[in-house]
């Protein structure tokens, strides 16, 4: 019997259907991601490199008149800055890198973060730390822009690995800021052989700033030499206008025979068509996962606190590992959904563990809490992922991926602005009313969780669709 019509055998040719009909992932492009993951860090470095010495700081300069008290105040509010600026102009430096690109934007806001972080380490006065605080968020738009580009650098078959890499890099940056603002302060007395100079006793945190703006220097000359433009050129056509002399009239600007304007399809969108449907649903839960988020982590009691600070690292290499697998073998819906859900347990430990450290010390319970704790909120930041992609393909338009990003970045900023400030207040008030024995502000925060949960339930099974193909400029000719 021939081989070809033996049972057993497998006949191939143009009518045999694939065997997968699943796409093929694309490839990552590393060097252009490893680009862009090295430009991500500096922000986390430089917003988290002052938590070390920042109260000591003020305490010195006499911020305060030497009330001791004041110093946490002083000390929050130069915290708070950056992200408050940043919040004011993220959405502005989106849009412009819709229009000029993402390359001009990032390079400002690298360059940006370079110069203040000079300042603040030259500054001798409270106001001196303010403007140059006020001066990195005011210049640095790129935590918008970033996402912007990780969703132009992948599509819809490897987009959950390039997001997966976000908190890794964040992580990182978390882990590396404070450990330099902490460990190259005060060098007179650290290393007095080699920094033992009147320079450094008048500006002794000003290593520590020149060390983290060095890393965004390296990014900004990085960046100028190998990070490859991710918006394409805009092409217009050139239309034929009736003319006496029937000849063809070429324009720079797109009209109808007629002479009305045409607006080119992959111009970027003006801000009020931006709140479409998807966007609204994304954005809001962007938001809502942000705020519970922001209310939580603020509310740790002490023990917590300290053992949060080797949550970073512990998340970022859960990210990279498991976020992309899990993604892909249950969807973002169900992925995100799970995530959210875990913060109504998160809420319900906080005050568990709080009062089993009072009665009887760090025994195994509490360490054995404590550990079910963070891999809780390591699993649950997998929402964020999960959201940056629904928030990704909302834009209705490619082109109007920027503007989009920073209209979620910054009603995002908004809610972490207010999160803290809601959230102690609310404690306050479940300590002095006894309200559930102090504990009440959790109770709240977990409903705040379950409406959390069913904002959740309006976003797709699957993202919303890409907007691949709105970049192909059909036969438009560049001009």
């Amino acid at each position: 019997m021939d081989d070809d019509h033996s049972p057993n055998s497998t006949r191939m040719d143009e009518t045999t259907p694939l065997l997968d009909d699943k796409p093929r992932r694309t490839p990552l492009p590393k060097v252009q991601l490893g680009i862009v993951l090295f430009m991500q860090v500096c922000e986390p470095i430089t917003s988290q490199s002052i938590y070390p010495y920042i109260n000591q700081l003020i305490s010195e300069l006499d911020i305060t008149g030497g009330d001791e008290k004041k110093v946490g105040y002083y000390a929050g509010l130069i915290e708070s800055l950056f992200f408050a600026t940043e919040a004011l102009t993220v959405l502005q430096w989106s849009r412009a890198s819709d229009h000029i690109g993402r390359k001009p934007v990032l390079l400002i806001g690298l360059f940006g973060l370079t110069l203040s972080m000079l300042c603040f380490g030259l500054s001798r006065s409270f106001w001196g730390l303010v403007v140059s605080r006020c001066l990195t968020g005011l210049l640095n738009g790129n935590i918008g822009v970033m996402k912007s580009v990780m969703g132009e650098l992948t599509d819809s078959t490897n987009r959950a690995d390039g997001f997966s890499l976000i908190p890794v890099v964040w992580a990182l940056g978390v882990t590396i800021g404070p450990f330099m603002g902490g460990s190259l302060s005060r060098p007179h007395e650290r290393f007095p052989s080699f920094f033992g100079s009147p320079f450094w006793e008048m500006y002794p945190y000003f290593l520590p700033c020149v060390a983290t703006s060095g890393f965004c220097l390296a990014a900004f000359v990085i960046g100028i030499f190998f990070f490859k433009e991710t918006v394409p050129k805009r092409k217009y056509i050139r239309p034929r206008l009736a003319s006496t002399d029937s000849q063809d009239t070429l324009v720079g600007t797109l009209v109808d025979p007629k002479g009305s304007p045409i607006r080119d399809e992959n111009a970027p969108l003006p801000l009020r068509e931006l709140i479409t449907y998807p966007v609204l649903i994304s954005v809001s839960n962007y938001v809502s996962l942000a705020f519970v988020n922001i209310c939580g982590l603020g509310l740790s009691p002490p023990t917590i606190g300290f053992i949060m600070g080797l949550y970073g690292a512990g998340c970022g290499i859960y990210q990279g590992l498991f976020f992309a697998p899990i993604l892909r073998r249950f969807g973002e819906k169900r992925v995100f959904m799970f995530s959210v859900f875990l913060f109504i347990p998160m809420f319900c430990m906080y005050p568990a563990i709080s009062m089993l450290a009072k009665a009887n010390g760090l025994t195994r319970g509490v360490w054995l809490l404590v550990i079910i704790l963070l891999t809780i909120l390591a699993v649950m930041d997998m929402a964020y992922g999960c959201i940056f992609v629904y928030i990704t393909t909302a834009a209705p338009h490619k082109r109007s991926l920027g503007a989009t990003n920073g209209l979620s970045q910054t009603t995002v900023s908004i809610a972490r602005a207010i999160g803290p400030a809601l959230s102690t207040s609310l404690f306050s008030i479940s300590v002095e009313r006894n309200i559930l024995g102090g504990y009440g502000v959790y109770a709240l925060l977990a409903c705040v969780s379950v409406g959390a949960l069913i904002l959740g339930s309006y976003l797709p099974d699957k993202p919303w669709d890409d907007k691949e193909d709105s970049l192909d400029d059909g036969d438009g000719l560049e001009v």
